[in-house]
């Protein structure tokens, strides 16, 4: 056990290799980042009027027009999710064949799989309303069977961006195929993403260790200014460090791949470790 989460924690860190030499690889989940606020912003009013916010708070189904804005709303979210994932996906895999990939690159592949990625959107959607409606009807109860059948499902589909854009088959087959590659290769892409969880788990808890006494001394001091600055560089460090672990998750998806389908992972990642790492059934 604590040899397969070693070699784990040393795909994260060929992870981080990827990421040193392709930096732009980052501008795949910031300008996710940034399209996700606009999407938010374009429905908060429709969704607003439609009561979707008081069904939330309130646990009560509030008609169909909630249901189908709140539908619509999962299904662009997760279409702009996966899109840029898949050109991060389509990017970082050329990296690991050796080539040298541009934004362009990225954006080519996941333009090339713009169908099936807006059909994977919707199963994606429409499993988000099943799980947000199991969790508002069935109390605690529902809560937490909402959890486990959610966690099941992002283990279930780990790989299917990768297999979308290197593949291209439909996203019904590209469930399956995930799958399929999940018990292939048992239960390491869980130990990886656990230690990618991890790491930014206690960076984010650096920060707000970090964060609040300076916080509590700027307000002691009376100053308003200093108060704004300090939650402002929080903020900003959680979205630098959300946006780095969303990248290391997508580059290490890839290498899961990779190694499932070919048995090579890549120049970044040693074949002996790689060997060591997978189990294959």
């Amino acid at each position: 056990m604590f040899t397969r989460i070693s070699n784990s924690w040393e795909l994260v860190k060929a992870s981080f290799a990827v990421l040193r030499a392709d930096k732009e690889l980052l501008i795949f989940p910031v300008v996710s980042f940034l399209a996700s606020l606009v999407v938010m912003a374009t429905f908060a009013v429709p969704m607003l009027l439609a009561g979707f916010f008081d069904s939330l708070l309130s646990g009560d189904a509030n008609g169909v027009l909630s249901v189908i804005i709140g539908f619509l709303f999962y299904l662009v979210m997760y279409f702009v999710t996966i899109f840029f994932n898949s050109a991060l996906a389509g990017a970082a895999a050329i990296r690991l064949d050796g080539g040298d990939p541009t934004l362009a690159d990225g954006f080519r592949i996941a333009g090339q799989h713009i169908g099936n990625i807006l059909g994977y959107a919707a199963i994606a959607a429409t499993v988000g309303m099943i799980l947000r409606a199991i969790s508002e009807r069935g109390g605690i109860v529902g809560r937490i069977v909402s959890s486990i059948l959610g966690f099941a499902w992002g283990v279930v589909t780990f790989l299917v961006v990768p297999i979308l854009v290197v593949e291209g088959i439909g996203p019904v087959d590209a469930v399956k195929r995930s799958a399929d590659l999940l018990r292939r290769t048992w239960g390491e892409q869980l130990v990886g993403n656990f230690g990618i969880g991890a790491i930014f788990g206690l960076l984010f808890l650096g920060v707000i260790v970090v964060g609040i006494p300076l916080i509590i001394l700027a307000a002691s001091a009376e100053s308003v200014a200093l108060v704004l600055l300090v939650v402002a560089l929080m903020i900003l460090a959680f979205i630098v460090l959300g946006l780095l672990s969303s990248t290391l998750s997508a580059i290490y998806s890839v290498a899961v791949y990779r190694y499932a389908v070919d048995g090579d992972a890549g120049e970044f990642f040693p074949s002996d470790l790689v060997q060591g790492a997978f189990r294959t059934r």
